[in-house]
This record gives structure tokens, C-alpha cells and sequence, in this order.
């Protein structure tokens, strides 16, 4: 049944920070509370139109699309400051009333955004006369223009506003009354009774809800907090004047203004008189420009062609079996009308390849067919690998292709200006993506809010696990302090982000994402420009795909950028090298990935895929390819019988010996969703098409449809190889339980490439190869220092950096040594290093930091990059200490900037004597007096601006006890200590803390040795009794059992006991050893053993090891002496019985 209100002016939280309920929210409030139909308009956008209507559609409620627009006081292109210091705009809240009101709508927002921006986008009048078709208007808020003027004793001006509206939206005009309990409201209805009997135009009534429930205005009211960035006990900022703004009931409506004519049942009569469908389902291709010369302008015939002659490029003539794959796509292609999609894919993706921009060899399903391979928008043979066209293009599916390209991160940019310049500025946009507030965030935005210092509230978002799109309602299930925090001093931190987790947060601009449009992009979709001038579609990418707007993803991938310029490296010494032509069969390389060495390499470089690399050995790419579906939690399970087959440990079964063909590159395990398809087809008759939709419903868990295909399953099977309906019913079962977690052969073997690729560059040229791999990291410190530890295991010197030598980038200097690239220093940036360089090559090394700051530029080498390059160790090679450096960078500044002055004006001094570089050698200032820096400061300042020490090690100091009381030598393998304790020590550093399925606490951490780093891992019994001295920067030596083979310089462990650097020697050291020759020593060395004995007495037993005649080796306790185990009577010790002889234990 209808309703007789109608909620008409609400906001989601796509009024970004502002309103405090979800769309999903919104609609089911309504649907609570009984109503048919409601509004959404939002502060100026339509960012939640596309999930607003779908949700709506769903409930079964009438969706009415509106806006709350911004008007200008005056012009929209007026944009300065107003003496009565508003922001000179009023409120108007514009409803959508059929499809062209939509349009208008979305041109209004789009025009708000693009001309009007001015601290809110605002239309105004003329855009309000050219764009009012098909639109219905109500006054507004407190703030719309005839109240506000009302309740400022403008009588008449109020008049002429109502009057002005009333002619625009001829007949659609309201005047819109509110009650909130605000006395502002009560005197705007009286006023609005009287204008609307005066002019006689029609009033409605609205409750601008924020929120779904009275409870929630605290958690509203804190959500404006942060979108206004004040304090919550801020008196001075904006807040709304009562808790009322919610979704009320119609009983509570109608009790608030039943004295006000007409006002509920005008609401009814707006929604009865809007009726919209938004077109879903279509498709809204752009046309391709097919080139002037060419004969047939028909888009699936110049398709065609093209293909022909990729396909004759690519295999040489077009076999039988290549010409019926061929002609197959084209006509699902045709008959789906896609043409144009593929002429546009491959026209942007010849246009980087003819520009030298890398694109990858694949994403995605777009690698199964054979006409993405023949147009080159694709380099990987689909049919060497097995890869189905239905996979990627489904006839029975219909739905847009999605052709997903990598490109060289650096240059992705030149790709997305290619494509508007060829399809128009005005077609062509970004597309925005909106950033939601999560558990952890969510936690540090309210706690700021409400006024509790960051390290409280830093330690109360910590407390939330690490666990990947955690949600608060789990955290506080899984830790026992969030929850005691939130029922204690946070209870308020606690309730408000529950309320808000999960809204949006703010909007910007999606990484990868292009729609292009068939005409002008606001007939289709509004756009939105950022704060930073980026122009975007307001609709995200699935809103996009719902309307069935062209939407391409560019993505960046690193790694064509590392391939790229290790290639350039690579052409600077003479080596030209095409990357696509390298050979796949390089044993060599299979080494490295056999070894676990693939640090740097795509895709391979977790240490869990690395232990699985050294157990598989793979052999071929396609080992590689099964290993890139399987690591990936699920099919990881899989991972060990997988291996066992190759290796011949297990029998390789089928279940049928059709399917032997189909699984037996993955050694009888079904790993791909394209081995379920060609399952389903072989064993069962299955049509491609068909068979790919049992495979999205058996991977989705759609119940009905899995029942359905599970009889023409069996029944195909019994009728194709006459296979019994139990044997049927088995092998369907065996597909049901792999589909699940199947993965897209066609990614993963692109991927697999682009793996590959970079492995041989890292076995055959690795100083290029790590080089260019540092460089696309510098950003990122961890990374670097990973990458410069994987160095030292290659046997590379990465030298420390040197303004006198080193570029911008990581370069190599020849095949053993790195010079250190400026861009990984903190606060120095390209552009103060581009002059550097610049200045470097024009005048030759510098010898000082005075000749330094009077050549180089001095707008970009301020006093913060002279600091940062001095701290790295990257002024060494000039005169001084780094002391004495720092002590005077504003003299030097201040000297530079004299010398340069004076060089601009050519002054010269004609009595002065000049040094070559034209510098006054007498007005040079000296370098003052000054002590170096401790040891500690170098180090502390190299880590801070590097993310790592270069000089030395804060080890060092310990490097005694570390090497005496550890028994790991990181150069061995682990597989040598045959399961017994390892006990290594060094700093702890990177500390995760998780809980275990009892949801007590345990840690990951890593510890930093002199020798390499150690991964370990402290359950919940050891976490308990240690969990004081797990923390960052803690020195401590460690016990425990390797956890498994860990191959070269990495120990993975768990802990058994920890104990801290300081009391190492007093626990550890219970006997001195000695191993000793009897033949070999005389009564002499005896007596010398004891009187060294006896000047160092201590706590510690002295124990003898020797071999008895047997050639057992025996030991002997010398029960009438106790030593001490200071490092003097080691040494001592050491000197005369050679080191290994002589150790502690305990």
C-alpha cells in the first residue's frame, strides 16, 4: 500500500562526512518503516545514484534521484571572497522527475563541480533556465535563498526569489518546510504559510535526514567533526542545532505539520508524478575511426583483416585449426558487437609500443584468444598454452569484455593522453574511486575527534590484528584488550566508530580506471573535479559498468618498469636485448627459481612461494604457471601433492583418460578454471559457452544452478563415453571441489612470463637488473633494504652514495658493484639532484662544500637536502667531517648565494685572486673546529634518512657476545643443524602481532643479525612469558627450531626462549671448553693452562675435550678450578689453542 509521506530530502554517506548512514541503510529505514518510495540528495553530487537506485529496485521502493545543488549569490565564474563573509551560495534541492530531468541533473552537478567550484560547487540561475526541463524544485533548508531572506525581514526579496523559481520550474516549484526543533524553523513556517497563500504556490514538508535513527547523532555529529577538521569541544564550529535529523515515522511527520496545507500530501503527489528508469543493460560503445584508406569501413570486417594478418605474422600461414579458432571469436565477436572494443584496445596499445612505452604480455582472461594475440594486444600464444576464448567472451553470458593492460608505470599517463586526444576531451575521463573508513582508521579519526592524544589512541588502533578487511565487530571478538579498552575509558572511541565503520570517507581518483563515452560524457554519467583539478566521473567503476559505459583499466606494473630500464642499463654498455625473444628453456634460470632465489623476481618473492620453489624445482614455464594459480589461500593445500607428482613420490591418477590430455601439465590436479571448462566439455559434451557458466557456478556457490548442471553433467557423461552415472556423479564431485578454488590460466601464464623475464635478467645481468629494481623502490626504505641484503648474498658492493659519483638512480658501475642512487635519501627530490648532476657534469667533481653550494643550484639544494645528503654520508668526499659539515650549511648557503650573485652581475675583483671555477679563494670560508659525531649519531642519522646504516652497525657493540653465545652461522644452510636448537642474536625489528584460533596472542617478527636477518615466530606460551622484550629495537638472542629447510642466509625459527643481550653472558656461560691434543703438550703448557686459570677466576666450570685411545672423544671437568668467561681469558684462551677450540656453553 502507498504510503502518504514521502521522504524527499536525505543524505547517505556519499555527502562525504556528512551523512552518517549508508545507502543499504537508508533503503532498509524505509523499508521499516513501511514506506514505498524515497529520495536521496546528496551536498551537491550524485555520487550514490547508481547504488541508491539498484538498492531501491531491490527493496521493491520507488527510487527518486535528486540533488541538494549549491546556488550561487550571482554568477557561478564569480569567485571571491563577500563582504558579509558567506560563501556566497544558498541551498536548492532539485528532484529528478523522468529521464530528461536526469540529463539535466546530471548536467547541473557536472557544471557545479567544473565552473562553480568555490568552496562548494554551485550552479546558478542561467544554469538553472537552460537545464529545468524534466526537473521539480524545492526551496530548501535554512539556507535556501526565500527563507533565508524571509528570516532577514527581506520580505520582498524572498517574493521576487519564490517568483523567480516559480517561472523556471513552471509548475514544479515548493516551498519547503522543516521542524527540528529549531526556533528559526518554527518562524520559516509561519512566513512560508503566508507566501505560499500570497503567491499561491504549493509547501511540502521534508526532515533532511543525516541518519537512520535518533541514537545515531552522536556518531553523526562526530562524522561532521571530522569532515570539518575541529575538535569535537571546538565551541566554534559547526554543528547542527538539534538531534532530529532522522528518518521519521509518518505518524511523527504528520504530527509535526498538520497545520501546514497540503504539506504531507504533497509529497505523496511529487512521488507520484516522478517516474525514471535508468538504462541498464545496454551497451555504449564508442566508434572506432577506421583510417580513410581503409577499403571497407565496416568495423567487424577491418577487425578481421587485421587479424588475418596478425595471425599470418605471428605462425606464418593460417592453419586449419588456427583459421576455425579465428573465425569462431570473430563471430561471437560480431554477434555481440565488440568490434569496436578490440580496434580501440589494440590501437592504444600499438601506440605504446610504437612509443617505446613497456605493456605487459597480458591480464587477465583477455590472454585466451587468438584475436587479442593476433592484434598484439596480447604476446602470450593461447594456443601453445591451452587458453579458452569462452573464458574471456562468453556468447551465452553477454556481458563487456575486460581487457585489462599493464604499462610502465612511469609512462601509463602518455597512454590515457593518447586516448583523448584520438576520442575528445570531452568523451574521455578518470574514473573516482571513494576511500571507506576501516577498523583501524575509523578508530583514529573518532579518537582525534574526540580529543584523545595520538599515542593513545595509536596504541588503541594497534590493538585491532593486521588481518586483511577486518571489521571492529570481529576485533573486539578477537582481542581481549580492544575489548576491555572498549568497555572501559574508550566506550565512547568504541560505539561511535561502529556507527561509522565502513562509510565513505572522502572521494579520489581510481589508479587505473578510463570510461570513454560514445559522445559527451554528461549524457551519460556526472563528473566531479578534485581538490587537486583531476576530472573524474562521479559514478565509480561498477556504477559504470551497470550503465554500460566503456571503462578500461590502465595499470601500472612495476615490474615492466624494472624490465625497461635494466634493458636501457643494458644498452648503455653496448647490449641490445629484446626481452620478448629470450629463450623459456634457460636451465640456468630455472636454477635460480629452484634455489628460492627469486628476491626481485615477479611474483616469486614471498618467502612461503620461495620454500615451495626450492621443494617443486620447477622445470618448465609451466611449472611456473601452476605454481602462480596455486599460491593462493585455498588451492595452497594442493601445493604439496602437486609437488610429490612431479617428483614421482605419488601416483598420478585420472579420473577418466579423457582428462589425462587436459590435467597433465599440472600432473593429474586440477588447478585452472579453463581445466574445469575443458572437463565439462570432453567428459560431458558440454558446449565452451555452457561449460564456462558451470564454472561461475560452481566458483560462486550458485546452489540451484550447480543442481541443474549437475544432472546434464552426468546425464552427457553417460551418453558422450558412456561413463555409469555413480562414476559421473564422482568425477562432477571431484570438479566441484577443485572449481572452487580454480584459478585463470591465461593471468596466471602472463604473469608467469613477465616472471620469467625478470628472473633471466637477474641470472644474466644482475648488477643491471638490481640496479633498475632499486630504483623503482627508492620510495619505499623496507624495500631497499631487502633488495641491498639480496645484493650482498649476489656478491654486489653497493657503494655508499657520493655526490661526486652517483646519479639520481641506482646505476651499475660494473658487474660487481652499484653506485648508490640520490633518490633513496629522504628529503632530497629529483629536482635538486637533476641540478646537482647537471652542475657535476659542466664543472667536474667538487672538493668542498663551499665549491659545492657556489655551483650548484640553490632554489632546489636547500638547507633540509644539504642536511639529508650530509646525514647519508653522501658529502664524505668533500673536505671535512660530516660534523664540521653540518656546523656550517648556512654559511655555506649564504657564501654560495653570493658567489652566484656576484657571477650574475660578471663582477670581477681585480686584486683578488680567483681559483678555476672564477670563486675568490680569499673570501672562502673555513671549516670550523669540530669533533665528529659518536658512532651511534652516524648511524642513528644514516638509518633515519636511508632507512638503513651504511658506515657501521648499532650491532657492533654486541658483535662479541653475538658471535660467542650464537650457534648460527648464516652463511650455512639450516638443513646442516639436523632439527637440533639454533640460538641466534641480534636487534628485533617489524613486530605483527596476531591471535591464534583460542584467540590468545602470538608475534611475527624479524631479527636483525650481523650476519643476515631471521624471521621468527613467538606462539601464544612463549608470547606470554616474553612479551616484554618483544619489542622494535630490542637486543636479545633467541632459541628455538628452524621451522623447516630454509635455504641461503634465511633462518626462519620458532621461539622457545628469549633472553636480552645484557644477561646473555651470565645464562649462557656455565663452562669454558677447551679441546686439546695430550701427546701435544708438555708439563710446561699444563701449568701455564692453570696459572691463566687462576688469574681469571670466576663462576664457570672448565671442561677438556679430548680423544681417547679409541678415538672417542671424552671430556674431563676440572673440579678444582672455576673461571670466568670475560672475553680477556677467551682471547687469551683462543691465542694459544687456536679459536675453534675454544667456545662457552651452558
Amino acid at each position: 500500500m502507498a504510503s502518504e509521506f514521502v521522504h524527499l530530502h536525505n543524505h547517505s554517506d556519499y555527502s562525504l562526512l556528512d551523512g552518517a548512514q549508508t545507502v543499504q541503510t537508508l533503503v532498509n529505514t524505509i523499508d521499516d518503516l513501511g514506506m514505498d518510495s524515497v529520495a536521496l540528495t546528496e551536498h551537491g553530487n550524485m555520487f550514490s545514484v547508481i547504488p541508491y537506485y539498484k538498492a531501491a529496485k531491490k527493496a521493491g521502493i520507488k527510487p527518486i534521484i535528486g540533488c541538494e545543488t549549491y546556488v550561487a549569490v550571482g554568477s557561478r565564474f564569480e569567485k571571491k571572497p563577500r563582504a558579509d563573509g558567506g560563501w556566497g551560495n544558498n541551498h536548492l534541492v532539485l528532484l529528478a522527475q523522468n529521464y530528461k530531468g536526469y540529463q539535466n541533473l546530471m548536467k547541473l552537478v557536472t557544471f557545479g563541480y567544473l565552473d562553480g567550484f568555490y568552496y562548494r560547487p554551485r550552479v546558478d540561475i542561467d544554469l538553472l533556465k537552460e537545464h529545468n526541463e524534466g526537473i521539480i524544485c524545492l526551496s530548501g533548508c535554512l539556507k535556501g535563498e526565500v527563507t533565508e531572506k524571509m528570516l532577514k525581514d527581506d520580505w520582498d526579496g524572498a517574493k521576487e526569489a519564490a517568483l523567480r523559481f516559480a517561472e523556471i520550474f513552471e509548475n514544479r516549484f515548493y516551498l519547503e518546510v522543516q521542524n527540528h526543533g529549531i526556533p528559526d524553523e518554527a518562524q520559516n513556517i509561519q512566513n512560508m504559510k503566508k507566501l505560499a497563500g500570497e503567491l499561491n504556490l504549493p509547501l511540502v514538508c521534508t526532515n533532511d535526514a543525516h541518519y537512520a535513527k535518533h541514537e545515531h547523532w552522536e556518531a553523526h555529529d562526530v562524522h561532521i567533526c571530522l569532515g570539518t577538521g575541529k575538535d569535537r569541544d571546538d565551541p566554534n564550529r559547526l554543528r547542527y542545532a538539534t538531534p532530529e535529523f532522522y528518518f521519521k515515522t509518518q505518524d511523527q511527520m504528520y504530527e509535526m505539520f498538520k497545520d501546514v496545507p497540503n504539506a504531507i500530501e504533497n509529497t505523496r503527489k511529487i512521488a507520484d508524478s516522478i517516474d525514471i528508469e535508468l538504462p541498464m543493460g545496454d551497451y555504449h560503445l564508442p566508434n572506432f575511426p577506421i583510417p580513410e584508406d581503409a577499403s571497407d569501413k565496416d568495423p567487424d570486417t577491418y577487425l578481421q583483416k587485421l587479424c588475418e594478418t596478425g595471425v599470418q605474422n605471428q605462425y606464418g600461414d593460417i592453419k586449419p585449426e588456427l583459421r576455425s579458432r579465428l573465425d569462431h571469436e570473430l563471430k561471437v565477436i560480431k554477434k555481440m558487437g565488440f568490434a569496436g572494443y578490440f580496434l580501440i584496445t589494440a590501437d592504444f596499445v600499438k601506440y605504446a609500443k610504437d612509443n617505446d612505452i613497456p605493456v605487459g604480455p597480458g591480464r587477465g582472461s583477455a590472454a585466451g584468444s587468438l584475436v587479442s594475440y593476433s592484434l598484439g594486444i596480447t604476446t602470450i600464444d593461447p594456443m601453445r598454452h591451452n587458453l579458452l576464448f569462452e573464458r574471456f567472451l562468453n556468447p551465452d553470458r553477454i556481458s563487456m569484455p575486460d581487457i585489462d593492460i599493464d604499462f610502465c608505470i612511469e609512462r601509463r599517463g602518455e597512454v590515457i593522453d593518447y586516448i583523448k586526444d584520438q576520442y575528445g576531451e570531452k568523451s574521455v575521463t578518470q574514473i573516482i574511486t571513494f576511500g571507506k573508513m576501516k577498523a583501524r582508521q575509523v578508530i583514529r579519526d573518532v579518537g582525534r575527534v574526540l580529543g584523545y592524544s595520538f599515542g593513545e589512541i595509536d596504541r588503541l588502533a594497534k590493538l585491532i590484528p593486521t588481518t586483511l578487511n577486518i571489521t571492529l565487530e570481529d576485533a573486539l571478538k578477537q582481542s581481549p584488550d580492544l575489548r576491555e579498552a572498549g568497555e572501559g575509558q574508550y566506550k565512547d572511541v568504541i560505539e561511535y566508530s561502529k556507527v561509522l565503520e565502513g562509510m565513505n570517507r572522502h572521494a579520489s581518483t581510481h589508479a587505473a580506471g578510463v570510461v570513454i563515452a560514445p559522445g559527451d560524457l554528461t549524457d551519460f554519467v556526472p563528473l566531479y573535479r578534485s581538490p587537486q583539478g583531476d576530472v573524474t566521473s562521479q559514478y565509480d567503476m561498477k556504477g559504470l559498468e551497470t550503465l554500460g559505459l566503456l571503462k578500461l583499466d590502465f595499470l601500472g606494473l612495476r615490474n615492466l618498469t624494472v624490465i625497461d630500464n635494466a634493458l636501457k642499463l643494458l644498452k648503455e654498455r653496448g647490449e641490445n636485448i629484446d626481452i620478448e625473444k629470450i629463450p623459456m628453456d634457460d636451465a640456468k634460470v630455472y636454477k635460480i627459481f629452484a634455489k628460492g632465489l627469486t628476491i626481485g623476481v615477479f611474483q616469486f618473492e614471498s618467502s612461503g612461494m620461495r620454500e615451495f620453489l626450492k621443494k617443486l624445482k620447477p622445470t618448465v614455464i609451466e611449472d611456473l604457471i601452476a605454481m602462480n594459480a596455486l599460491y593462493r589461500p585455498g588451492p595452497m593445500e594442493n601445493i604439496d601433492d602437486f609437488i610429490s607428482r612431479k617428483h614421482g613420490k605419488k601416483k598420478i591418477e585420472y579420473a577418466h583418460p579423457v582428462m589425462e590430455a587436459i590435467l597433465e601439465e599440472t600432473y593429474g590436479i586440477i588447478v585452472y578454471q579453463e581445466q574445469v571448462m575443458q572437463i565439462a566439455h570432453e567428459v560431458a559434451g558440454f558446449t565452451l559457452a555452457e561449460a564456462d557458466i558451470m564454472r561461475r557456478a560452481v566458483g560462486k556457490k550458485i546452489k540451484k544452478l550447480m543442481d541443474e548442471l549437475k544432472v546434464k553433467f552426468i546425464d552427457g557423461a553417460l551418453e558422450k563415453h558412456n561413463i555409469p552415472k555413480k562414476r559421473g556423479k564422482e568425477i562432477y564431485e571431484l570438479i566441484e571441489k577443485f572449481a572452487e578454488y580454480g584459478f585463470n590460466k591465461s593471468h596466471s601464464t602472463a604473469y608467469a612470463y613477465v616472471a620469467y623475464q625478470t628472473a633471466w635478467l637477474k641470472t644474466h645481468y644482475p648488477a643491471e637488473f638490481m640496479s633498475a629494481n632499486l630504483t623503482s623502490e627508492m620510495s619505499n626504505i623496507d624495500r631497499v633494504v631487502i633488495l641491498i641484503n639480496e645484493c650482498r648474498k649476489l656478491k654486489i658492493e653497493v657503494d655508499p652514495p657520493d655526490v661526486n659519483i652517483s646519479s639520481t638512480n641506482f646505476r651499475p658501475v660494473n658487474h660487481k658493484t652499484i653506485s648508490f642512487g640520490l633518490n633513496a635519501i629522504k628529503n632530497v627530490g629529483t629536482k635538486a639532484l637533476d641540478q646537482i648532476v647537471e652542475s657535476r657534469d659542466k664543472h667536474g667533481k667538487f672538493d668542498s662544500l663551499f665549491d659545492f653550494t657556489a655551483n650548484v643550484s640553490l632554489k632546489s639544494v636547500n638547507r633540509k637536502v644539504l642536511e639529508s645528503l650530509n646525514m647519508a654520508g653522501a658529502l664524505d668526499g668533500l673536505e671535512g667531517n660530516r660534523a664540521q659539515k653540518y656546523a656550517v650549511i648556512e654559511t655555506a648557503l649564504k657564501y654560495g648565494q653570493t658567489i652566484q650573485e656576484n657571477k650574475a652581475r660578471n663582477q670581477v675583483d681585480l686584486f683578488g685572486a680567483s681559483s678555476a671555477n672564477g670563486q675568490d679563494t680569499s673570501m672562502v670560508p673555513s671549516l670550523p673546529q669540530a669533533e665528529e659525531w659518536s658512532e651511534a649519531q652516524l648511524l642513528e642519522k644514516e638509518k633515519e634518512v636511508l632507512g638503513m646504516y651504511l658506515s657501521g652497525h648499532p650491532l657492533l657493540k654486541y658483535a662479541e657476545d653475538l658471535e660467542e653465545f650464537s650457534n648460527f652461522d648464516f652463511t650455512e644452510k639450516v638443513e646442516n643443524q639436523n632439527g637440533s636448537k639454533v640460538r641466534v642474536g641480534g636487534a628485533i625489528s617489524d613486530v605483527k602481532m596476531h591471535f591464534d584460533r583460542k584467540n590468545n596472542q602470538m608475534a611475527f617478527f624479524k631479527l636483525d643479525c650481523l650476519g643476515g636477518q631471521a624471521e621468527i615466530l613467538a606462539f601464544s606460551d612463549t608470547f606470554a612469558k616474553y612479551k616484554d622484550l618483544i619489542k622494535n629495537d630490542s637486543v636479545v638472542f633467541i632459541s628455538g627450531k628452524p621451522t623447516d629447510e630454509t635455504d641461503f642466509s634465511e633462518l626462519k625459527m620458532i621461539a622457545d626462549d628469549i633472553v636480552n643481550v645484557e644477561k646473555a653472558r651470565e645464562i649462557y656461560s656455565k663452562n669454558v671448553n677447551i679441546r686439546i691434543e695430550p701427546d701435544q703438550m708438555s708439563p710446561t703448557d699444563v701449568d701455564a693452562l692453570l696459572n691463566m686459570a687462576k688469574e681469571h677466576v670466576g663462576g664457570c666450570g672448565l671442561m677438556f675435550h679430548m680423544a681417547s685411545e679409541r678415538g672417542k672423544q671424552q671430556r674431563i671437568y676440572a673440579h678444582n678450578v672455576k673461571v670466568s668467561a670475560h672475553s680477556s681469558f677467551l682471547k687469551k684462551l683462543r691465542d694459544t689453542y687456536g679459536k675453534q677450540n675454544v667456545w662457552v656453553s651452558d
